[in-house]
């Protein structure tokens, strides 16, 4: 018989390279980019199709079709801008917060979180437990040129939070 876990004892969670986490970024973004591919070329069916033609002056099933269909035009490119991006992220160890780092922190609870600053995929959840941020959102800018040993002090959702940065590479 084992004797009860010790509540001290932490699992340890082994973090991927870099090179594996944007290896998988990619490969989520590029399966998302396949879904808004085949969405769009619905909505673009949808708004030239034959029953799409309006039937009086305020029937607009043709005129929605077609701003959906751009709209998912314009998210398409700005995602194929990010993947070209990731594709060619300088992923060299850093000891900065920038685009390609891999930051490990402290929150105010004493645990442990790990970001992946990156140029396009925020708010997705890698392997080992690593969040992915963008430098265009409120936490990715304040891990901007942090360093080992700097705090970062902001406020998410109506609550201030304090990080403290342990590791950046």
């Amino acid at each position: 018989m084992f004797p009860p876990p010790d509540s001290s004892f932490k699992e340890a969670t082994v973090t991927p390279s870099k090179k594996n986490l944007n290896a998988e970024l990619v490969a989520m973004l590029e399966g998302t980019l396949a879904t808004l591919e085949a969405a769009h070329a619905d909505a673009r069916a949808g708004a030239t199709h034959e029953q799409a033609k309006p039937e009086n002056d305020k029937d607009t099933r043709a005129l929605e079709q077609s701003y959906l269909a751009r709209g998912q035009a314009m998210r398409i490119e700005t995602l194929k801008a990010g993947l070209s991006a990731l594709r060619t992220l300088n992923l060299v160890e850093t000891v900065v917060g920038r685009a390609g780092a891999l930051i490990e922190a402290e929150d105010d609870d004493g645990e442990t979180v790990r970001y992946f600053l990156a140029p396009e995929g925020g708010g997705t959840k890698l392997k080992g437990g690593v969040q992915v941020v963008t430098p265009a959102s409120p936490l990715g800018a304040a891990l901007v040129g942090k360093r080992a040993g700097d705090e970062v002090e902001l406020k998410l959702a109506g609550k201030s939070r304090v990080l403290s940065v342990v590791k950046v590479s």
